[in-house]
């Protein structure tokens, strides 16, 4: 037995005690290292020998030892601390993980609490608490809100409108007046009371967009009177424009509606909506202006109005603004719900620079873009009142409008060639919602005094022919003269002019 313990002895000690050399050889070497009596006394040995050159070469020695000797401290220093730190770290992460655990476990108690009242609550009106998973959402809202005050009224300006428009009387409607009449007053009007100069087409372009859409978009460059042409309409109808100015900041519908403060139990209404109210009282013409409108994305804040707006049936026209009725709502919100009045149009404005988002195709299919390059030139006009017409009886003049002024056969049969020709050259197609469009809006500007072909020109020029910009137009440079030259073959060198200009302007950007 003793030969084995000192077998282990041996073989053992060979190894750790080469480990413990290591270790004082390690420790020894750095108090060498360390050992600045040593230094002074080699310096002392070799003060008298040494001169000249060999003290300039011992000095830059010793200072590259102390450097080196300085650096190693401040190494040491610097792993130290970052030691220190990365423990405080790890230290802090752990207590906010400690805190979100505890902040969980008090939501659920919390949770818990909450159950157990709801379930107090059930009981008191006669029903059996495992059936609360069977109640709805608004029940639930209800038992957890208490009773109402049926007294608090939520919609304070839409509750007042009631009280004013309770004993209204519609004013006298002047429903003789004709379309190319309405336009030219219109044109006279805004010179003569505004000092606002519009061309006859823009004015006849404006007015039978309300024809074909409900959103009207209005473009171009700054100063060209895109939000006056809309705001000098409601002016001309005895019926002011609503300005919403849109904010970067709009993203959702709430922007345009408004929403309902949980804290206070309050709806914050907009203009909008208390508009859009009002208009349910009376036939009067609403046009809003949705003022610099793509400064925040379109499809954001308005998509559900597009949604709404392209609805076939105006009884489908129906936005939810609140989830659930209280007996205090104003007396046309029904159910949480408003309907979308049939006498209100929206037109929005929009500059196209660097501060704006671009307009996308979902938007501009389902509005009819109004191009305003041009300062208005001054002329001469007589003193022209404004007109009182209900909206019943302008859209009676613009359906009359659609029925008397059909598209020709012979150009629609040109359209369609021409579609085909762009879907062959270019893998770009009309689709249906903007042919229908056309048919509602060519008739429509004939009959407020222009000419078919041009109201043709125009659609084609600025709902279809405008998709090219999204081309690679390097790629489609030749082709574009060999489409101006089927337009001309088409419809005759002398018509479709807005067409060609716009294609050529594509064919200079290359």
């Amino acid at each position: 037995m003793d030969t084995v313990f000192k077998f282990l002895f041996e073989f053992l000690g060979q190894f750790f005690g080469s480990v413990w050399s290591i270790i004082a050889a390690a420790f020894k070497g750095i108090g060498k290292a360390f050992n600045i009596p040593a230094y002074i006394n080699i310096i002392k040995a070799y003060t008298t020998e040494l001169g000249g050159l060999a003290w300039f070469i011992a000095c830059l020695a010793i200072v590259l030892l102390v450097g080196l000797l300085a650096l190693i401290i401040w190494l040491i220093v610097v792993a130290v601390k970052k030691s220190i730190r990365s423990r405080r770290r790890r230290k802090d992460t752990n207590s906010l993980v400690k805190e979100v655990q505890s902040l969980n476990k008090e939501v659920m108690r919390l949770n818990l609490e909450k159950d157990k009242i709801l379930s107090m609550k059930v009981s008191q009106i006669g029903l059996n608490p495992n059936e609360l998973s069977e109640l709805t959402g608004e029940e639930i809202e209800t038992l957890n809100q208490g009773e109402e005050d049926t007294n608090d009224k939520r919609f304070y300006k839409l509750s007042e409108i009631d009280e004013i428009w309770a004993d209204y009387q519609p004013p006298v409607y002047n429903n003789t007046i004709t379309l190319p009449e309405f336009c030219d007053q219109f044109r006279l009007y805004a010179c003569s009371q505004l000092g606002l100069y519009y061309d006859i087409k823009i004015i006849r372009l404006f007015i039978a967009s309300f024809a074909s859409t409900r959103l009207i978009i209005l473009q171009g460059i700054s100063g060209t009177g895109k939000t006056s042409l809309p705001y000098a309409f409601g002016k001309f109808i005895n019926n002011p424009a609503i300005i919403a100015s849109v904010q970067p900041s709009w993203r959702d519908r709430s922007e345009l509606f408004g929403y309902f403060n949980e804290f206070t139990k309050k709806f914050n209404e907009t203009e909008l909506l208390r508009a859009m109210y009002e208009a349910s009282y009376n036939e009067n013409i609403y046009p809003v202006i949705l003022d610099e409108m793509n400064i925040a994305r379109v499809e954001y804040y308005f998509a559900e109005m597009l949604s709404i707006l392209e609805m076939p049936s105006r009884d489908e026209w129906v936005v939810d603004i609140v989830p659930n009725a209280w007996n205090s709502d104003p007396k046309h919100i029904v159910n949480g719900q408003i309907q979308i009045p049939g006498n209100m149009w929206y037109i929005g404005t929009a500059n196209n620079d660097d501060s704006t988002f671009a307009i996308t195709d979902k938007v501009y299919d389902r509005a009819m873009p109004i191009n305003i390059d041009t300062k208005g030139v001054p002329f001469e006009a007589p003193f022209t009142d404004s007109v009182n017409i209900s909206y019943k009886y302008f859209e009676q003049l613009l359906d009359e409008a659609k029925a008397n002024n059909v598209v020709s056969e012979e150009n629609i049969k040109k359209i369609n060639l021409l579609d085909d020709y762009v879907i062959e050259h270019f893998r770009i197609a009309f689709g249906n919602r903007i042919v229908k469009q056309l048919r509602d809006f060519v008739p429509a500007y004939v009959g407020c005094g222009g000419n078919e072909l041009d109201g043709l020109d125009y659609v084609l020029a600025r709902k279809v022919f405008r998709k090219f910009e999204s081309l690679n137009l390097s790629y489609i440079r030749d082709e574009i003269d060999g489409l101006c030259a089927y337009i001309d073959e088409l419809f005759g060198e002398q018509n479709m002019n807005e067409c060609k200009s716009f294609l050529r302007m594509l064919k200079k950007l290359v």
